[in-house]
């Protein structure tokens, strides 16, 4: 992995392939997101109409460097007539992770969003049993918020999930 900064960077075409591993391959896709096979074609088709941004949410790898390391994706949480929120998740390679690329990326991300959009609120869930991801929330400042018991199939079991959120007023690390 490369010593540079981490970074976010739009999805280049060259970047799809990278994104399929997460849908192709269990490895790739890691314990916590492994939900079985999936279309291969879904980000292809989402960069060819939109290069996987628009205003109901997006994507963005992950990089250092050259080297592309994952990606962070955000969808709009309609909690009104006129009102909304992001749900925002991380996804990284295997040789990616326990390095604290995953905290950084989302770090990032939060910044992003609160800089560019009106939103007063970002969310993100996680799998009760992903200890690693719920710590790298909390060090970008989320809050853990509650549990929803039984939420998620898969790997043959329900899993209980674990919510997490942030103000635009808690933010003062932006």
């Amino acid at each position: 992995m490369s010593d540079e900064a981490v970074r976010l960077c739009p999805v280049g075409e060259d970047d799809l392939v990278v994104l399929e591993q997460f849908l192709t391959d269990p490895e790739a896709a890691g314990p916590f997101s492994w939900f079985g096979w999936a279309d291969p074609g879904r980000f292809r088709r989402g960069w060819a109409e939109n290069g996987l941004l628009s205003s109901d949410g997006g994507q963005l790898m992950v990089a250092a460097g050259a080297e592309r390391l994952g990606f962070v994706a955000w969808r709009k949480v309609v909690t009104g007539p006129a009102s909304y929120c992001w749900n925002i998740g991380a996804q990284l390679l295997p040789e990616a992770q326990g390095r604290g690329v995953g905290t950084e990326a989302q770090r990032l991300l939060t910044r992003y969003l609160f800089a560019h959009t009106p939103v007063m609120r970002i969310e993100a869930d996680t799998e009760a049993e992903n200890v690693a991801e719920q710590r790298a929330l909390e060090k970008v400042g989320f809050t853990r918020e509650g549990l929803a018991r039984s939420i998620v199939f898969r790997d043959g079991r329900w899993r209980d999930v674990v919510s997490y959120g942030v103000l635009r007023d808690d933010a003062s690390w932006l």
